[in-house]
C-alpha cells in the first residue's frame, strides 16, 4: 500500500531535518553539474490546441509544440507551459534546449493504447528488449541524443497509467519489452526536479549512454505489487547526481546499471562518478542496489543519508556468472532502515540472462564496497555476503553498523562465504571472513 501524501511529507521532511542535524553548514549538494539557464522563450501546449479534460487526445499538440522548439530555436531555449488540467497523450520525443515545465494540477497522463505505442530497437548493451526479444516500446516521454534538457515544474505529475501493462505482464501476453515513463540515451545536460511520476508501465526514470544527469526533489509512485517499476536507473552513464526524492514502488528504490552480459560486455561502456543522497522511501526489493546488470562496469558511487521503510533489501549489490564487468569504489553511508528481510546483501548469484550466449568464463569483480554508519530496527536477518568461488569479493568494508531484529525466532545473523575484508563496530557481529584483527587494504576505503 502507498504511503499517504501527509505521511510522505513528513518523512520527506523527517530526512531532510535529519541531516541538517548530522552536518554542519550547509546541504551538501551535487546538483552544480548541470547548470540551470533561463529560458528566453515561453509557449503554451494550448496554443498548439492542447486540452486538459482528461480525455482529449493530445499527442498532436505536443508534437507540434517540439516540432516548433526544434525547429524555430530561441537563444537560451524553450520553456513548454503546460497549465493546470490532465493532458492525455501517446508517447513523445524531446529535443535540445527546451524545459518541459508543469504547473501545480498539471497532469501529462499516458494512453494505455498500446496498438500505436512506437517500437524503437534495443538498446546495444542489452542485445534485446530486457523482457522480451526483440525490440521495446519507446518510453512515454523520450530523449535521444538531446542536450541541456529540462523536466520541472511546480509538482505537477507525470502519469504512466501502468495498470494495463501490469496485467499484460502478469498474464503473459506482452509482446516486446513495456514502456519506461521517461528515458534519455546518449543525452547529456538533463535536469529532472519538482516533478511527481507515478504509475510507470517499467522503470521510471531511465538515463542510459548519458552524462551530466540531474534528478532532484522529485516524488515517484506506483503499487507496491507493480512489477519491475524500478524508481531511478542509471545505466551506463556518469556524472549522474539523484538528490532529495522520496520513492515507492514496486522494485529497487535506485538501481545502477551498465548493459547485460556478453552484450554489456562488448559494449564495454561503465557507470560511474553517481552520487546518492537524502533518498527516502519503501519497496518490496531493495532501496540502493547496484545491478544486476553491471556487465559494463560500475564505479565511484556514492550513497549517503538514506532512509528505508518496509523493505525487501536495504542495502543490494547483485551480480552474477555471465555478468564480467566490476563493481568497485562503492560507499554508502548514513543509512536508516526500518522492516526489513534483509539489511545489507552482496551476492554474486542474481539475475537472469538475455540468452544462452553469455560466456560461463565472464566472471565479475566486486572490490572496494565501504557500507558505514547503518542503522536499522526490525531487520530480519542483518547481512548475506555471497562471492563466486572462482572471483571472490575482496575489501568488503563495514564500518559503525547496527541491525536490531526482531523479537522471537531470527535466521542466522550473517551468511558469507568467498569474501574477504574487514569489520569494525557492527552489530550483530559479522562473519569470520571478515575480520576484526587487521584494516588491511580497508584502510584505503575508510
Amino acid at each position: 500500500m502507498l504511503l499517504g501524501f501527509s505521511t510522505l511529507a513528513l518523512l520527506v521532511c523527517f530526512s531532510c531535518c535529519w541531516l541538517l542535524v548530522l552536518g554542519e553548514g550547509e546541504t551538501a549538494s551535487c546538483s552544480n553539474i548541470v547548470a540551470l539557464g533561463h529560458r528566453t522563450d515561453n509557449i503554451s501546449i494550448t496554443e498548439f490546441g492542447g486540452v486538459g479534460d482528461g480525455r482529449t487526445l493530445n499527442t498532436k499538440a505536443f508534437r507540434e509544440a517540439i516540432y516548433r522548439v526544434q525547429h524555430l530555436p530561441r537563444e537560451g531555449g524553450t520553456l513548454l507551459y503546460v497549465p493546470p488540467g490532465v493532458y492525455l497523450t501517446e508517447p513523445f520525443n524531446l529535443t535540445s534546449h527546451m524545459t518541459l515545465y508543469l504547473a501545480a494540477g498539471a497532469v501529462i497522463m499516458a494512453t494505455q493504447d498500446s496498438l500505436n505505442w512506437p517500437l524503437i530497437a534495443p538498446l546495444p548493451s542489452y542485445g534485446r528488449g530486457r523482457e522480451r526479444p526483440g525490440g521495446r516500446y519507446m518510453s512515454f516521454i523520450h530523449g535521444d541524443g538531446v542536450q541541456d534538457v529540462v523536466i520541472t515544474g511546480e509538482n505537477g505529475t507525470i502519469d504512466g497509467q501502468g495498470d494495463a501493462w501490469w496485467n499484460k505482464w502478469r498474464q503473459g501476453t506482452l509482446q516486446f519489452t513495456r514502456p519506461n515513463l521517461v528515458e534519455f540515451v546518449n543525452s547529456r545536460d538533463i535536469i529532472i526536479s519538482n516533478v511527481i511520476f507515478k504509475n510507470s508501465p517499467f522503470w521510471n526514470i531511465h538515463p542510459v549512454y548519458s552524462s551530466n544527469v540531474v534528478v532532484r526533489y522529485v516524488t515517484i509512485l506506483a503499487p507496491r505489487d507493480s512489477p519491475n517499476t524500478d524508481g531511478i536507473d542509471p545505466d551506463s552513464s556518469s556524472n549522474v547526481c539523484i538528490e532529495d526524492s522520496y520513492i515507492s514502488t514496486g522494485d529497487d528504490l535506485v538501481a545502477v546499471k551498465s548493459g547485460w552480459d556478453e552484450y554489456g560486455i562488448a559494449y564495454g561502456r561503465p557507470s560511474s562518478d553517481i552520487t546518492i543522497r537524502r533518498i527516502t522511501g519503501s519497496s518490496p526489493f531493495a532501496g540502493i542496489a547496484i545491478g544486476s546488470e553491471t556487465s559494463g562496469g560500475v564505479e565511484n558511487v556514492l550513497a549517503e543519508h538514506i532512509n528505508l521503510y518496509n523493505m525487501g533489501i536495504g542495502i543490494h549489490i547483485k551480480t552474477n556468472t555471465g555478468r564480467g564487468g566490476f563493481i568497485k569504489n562503492i560507499t554508502m553511508s548514513h543509512v536508516y532502515m526500518e522492516e526489513a528481510r534483509k539489511g545489507i546483501r552482496i551476492s554474486g548469484d542474481v539475475g537472469d540472462h538475455p540468452d544462452d550466449k553469455f560466456d560461463v568464463n565472464a566472471l565479475p569483480l566486486v572490490k572496494g564496497v565501504t557500507i558505514k554508519n547503518v542503522w536499522g530496527m526490525k531487520v530480519l536477518q542483518a547481512g548475506l555476503i555471497q562471492g563466486l568461488r572462482n572471483s571472490p569479493f575482496t575489501d568488503i568494508c563495514l564500518y559503525d553498523i547496527n541491525l536490531h531484529g526482531v523479537t522471537g525466532p531470527r535466521t542466522p545473523p550473517w551468511k558469507c562465504s568467498d569474501v574477504s575484508g574487514f569489520a569494525h563496530q557492527v552489530s550483530p557481529w559479522p562473519c569470520s571472513e571478515l575480520s576484526s584483527n587487521q584494516q588491511g587494504s580497508c584502510a584505503n576505503y575508510s
